[in-house]
């Protein structure tokens, strides 16, 4: 587009031609055709228009009809208009609407009609044409003409609800309560949805027909179970009953007082829906409904029965109510019923989660004991030990066996059952993977089990085959702690010679074996016993057992023999504390001469410990010779033992950490003894520090007190 300059111009004249010829129009010829200044797009031009589409347009100016040419005339153009926009587009319903309703509003009902029809024909399956059609009937009070619309509609679109609502209302209404109901009738053969045969039942309420509404209320319940049994519509587990509709049949029966009747319905709905569909709140309502009627005694019983078959979570609203119940008119017995078989849904749902949770097992089999009876705790034990550890390994074995044991002792001591307690044992026993590990806590127990029952062979072939099959240090101990109760040493001594053949390094057994000898009286086989165990190459507590063997010499006063024994344990180690109990020994044997070989001992241990690397083991029988001096000794020995005694300085090393870097510097103690003459040339520094230390302290002390100084001088 340019500007004005720029636009076509067309002549008003026309080229004369020759006669005959068509005239030709001369081709506009543009002057300017350089390009506005000011250019508009077509997405500009667009916009403008559809702004302009919004603003108003002046209303038409009113006109006045004064007689019937013009108001005919006026009718005309109006259903000439009308029948212009029908034709231009038939399936729009709306403008057939208008046209119908502006006939209507000039009384022209005949015409309206027939728009309606044609209307119909163009589509019958328009739910709003057929209720505008028979309302218009209605207004104009056409009654036979709108039955006949609600008959049509209903019959050509019977699954539309709202037809039937408008055609019941419409006779009701109307005060036509037998038409209403055959309409109702109709509507019912067609298996409509919940809501429609709630009206029927509403509406035969609203006249008082409470055996008609009773008669409907059946014939909904068989509604719902045809699905099940008579029709092939849907496999059974689509098509369910809703535990809804039950409780209303019944709640009607209550609320117009007729309890027989609905108690007879809750029944039939528990036995209709049996186990397999079971719903709590079939079960709440008819529990309600009987407690409104004092049965306590039947609320009980269904609650429980309820509890019982229905699956926990499926019946959190049930057990609500139940205990609700127990707490208004239940005993203590009944409410603690509630709490445990709540907790028993608990561990239910956590030894369901979690199989091998033992702990949670536990739990679970300590509160039935509590309350149950034997065949249920039986039956959670069993459950128990079915879950056995996939891995074959002691540790997680640990927690599982003692289900076992708490099984055996349950059967033992509560149920009474010794033939049952020794199938559990029995059986624990085979079920232990023997040569990968064992638990003699189980061999034990089973023999205590069957020595309670005065079946000693049995007990004593439990153990023996328990030695024989995973020997074990605890299970010689036991084996031997129940002979040694029943006074059989000569099979403590067998025993005893074979649990030293299984662990001869285990010194406890060998200082057992002969403190039981000792006993006895046969104090060689005892010495005897001491002396293989002091050759044994490898023993796990040696000091132990020499302390053992020395001790049983003291007490048989074979001093000679300890002194012997001390001599070879210091062949063996050098340790101080050898050193220091050879000497209190030697103090201790009350006999002449003891001070001065105790004396002896501490000069030998003195002189054996000079290369010692442990300062502190030197330290420390340096010590011990002091207060043995101290005690005993004169003033001689005394000074001797003092000059011995080391100086305790303070030293600093360098510390290097794990990957070599430095790490700092370390303060420790270390002991200089006067002995070594190595040391010799360190004590007479460390004398001389000391000295100028305290020549040093004495200066600074005059230097501040200078009157005391002249006051001495002066004196």
């Amino acid at each position: 587009r340019g500007d004005g300059a720029g636009l076509p111009r067309t002549g008003g004249k026309m080229a004369s031609t020759a006669a005959g010829k068509q005239r030709i129009p001369k081709v506009a010829k543009v002057k300017n055709k350089a390009p506005a200044e000011v250019q508009i797009t077509a997405e500009q031009l667009l916009r403008e228009a559809k702004e302009r589409e919004l603003e108003l347009l002046p209303p038409p100016p009113q006109q006045k009809i004064t007689d019937v040419e013009e108001l005919n005339d006026y009718k005309l153009r109006k259903r000439k208009t009308f029948e212009d926009n029908i034709r231009k587009n038939r399936t729009v319903i709306s403008n057939w609407i208008k046209y119908a309703q502006w006939e209507e509003s000039l009384k022209e009902i005949q015409r309206a009609r027939s728009i309606y029809e044609r209307a119909l024909d163009v589509d019958y399956r328009n739910v709003t044409l057929w209720l505008k059609y028979a309302e218009m009937e209605m207004k104009n009070r056409q009654v036979n003409h709108a039955r006949n619309i609600w008959d049509r509609a209903i019959t050509t679109l019977p699954r539309v609800n709202q037809f039937w609502y408008k055609y019941t209302y419409m006779e009701e209404m109307l005060g036509n309560v037998a038409g209403s109901r055959q309409v109702f009738e109709r509507w019912m053969e067609w298996q409509p949805e919940e809501q429609a045969w709630h009206s029927y039942i509403n509406f035969e309420l609203r006249y008082k027909e409470v055996d008609r509404a009773r008669a409907i209320y059946e014939r909904y319940i068989l509604f719902i179970q045809a699905p099940l049994f008579f029709f092939n519509m849907a496999p059974l587990v689509l098509v369910h009953p809703d535990v809804k509709n039950w409780i209303k049949y019944a709640r009607f029966e209550e609320k117009h007082s007729y309890f027989a009747h609905a108690r007879k319905v809750y029944e039939r709905a528990v036995e209709f829906f049996g186990e397999e569909h079971m719903d709590e709140h079939l079960y709440v309502a008819f529990a309600k409904f009987e407690e409104n009627q004092k049965e306590f005694e039947r609320v009980r019983v269904i609650y429980k029965y309820a509890l019982d078959r229905i699956p926990k979570q499926d019946a959190q609203n049930l057990f609500k109510n139940y205990t609700i119940f127990e707490k208004k008119f239940g005993d203590r017995r009944g409410i603690e019923d509630i709490i445990v078989s709540k907790r028993r849904f608990q561990y239910e749902e956590e030894v369901k989660a979690n199989p091998h949770n033992y702990d949670a097992w536990f739990d679970y089999l300590r509160l039935v004991e509590s309350d149950a009876d034997a065949e249920t705790v039986r039956e959670v034990y069993e459950r128990a030990i079915a879950n056995v550890p996939a891995i074959q390994e002691k540790r997680h074995w640990k927690r599982y066996i003692y289900l076992w044991i708490n099984y055996a002792l349950y059967e033992e001591l509560e149920a009474k059952a010794s033939k049952r307690t020794r199938q559990v044992y029995q059986a624990c026993i085979e079920l232990i993977p023997h040569r990968k590990f064992t638990f003699a806590k189980m061999w034990l127990l089973y023999a205590q089990f069957e020595i309670r029952q005065k079946n000693l062979p049995l007990a004593r072939k439990a153990l023996g085959t328990s030695i024989g099959k995973c020997p074990k240090n605890k299970l010689f101990k036991g084996y031997i702690e129940l002979e040694l109760q029943l006074r059989e040493f000569d099979r403590c001594r067998k025993l005893y010679e074979k649990f030293l053949e299984f662990a001869p390094e285990n010194c406890t057994s060998w200082i057992k074996f002969a403190e039981l000898e000792t006993i006895l009286g046969d104090i060689d086989r005892a010495r005897a016993i001491y002396e293989l165990a002091i050759s044994q190459p490898r023993l796990d507590m040696p000091e132990v057992l020499w302390k053992s063997y020395i001790d049983f010499e003291i007490e048989q006063e074979e001093y000679e023999k300890t002194r012997n024994l001390y001599r070879r344990l210091l062949q063996r180690t050098q340790h101080v504390k050898v050193w220091i109990s050879f000497a209190q020994f030697e103090l201790s044997a009350g006999r002449e001469g003891s001070l001065s070989r105790c004396r002896q001992i501490y000069e030998e241990a003195n002189k054996a410990m000079r290369n010692c690397e442990e300062k502190e083991e030197r330290v420390m029988l340096l010590e011990s010779w002091r207060s043995f001096e101290e005690e005993f000794g004169t003033d001689t020995t005394k000074e001797r033992i003092e000059k011995l005694m080391p100086e305790k300085i303070k030293k600093r090393r360098k510390l290097q950490a794990e990957d070599g870097s430095d790490a700092g510097w370390e303060e420790y103690y270390d002991y200089i003894f006067p002995e070594d003459t190595a040391n010799q040339p360190n004590l007479k520094l460390l004398a001389m520090a000391k000295l100028w230390k305290k020549q040093q302290q004495e200066s600074e002390a005059a230097e501040m007190d200078p009157d005391k100084d002249v006051d001495e001088s002066q004196s």
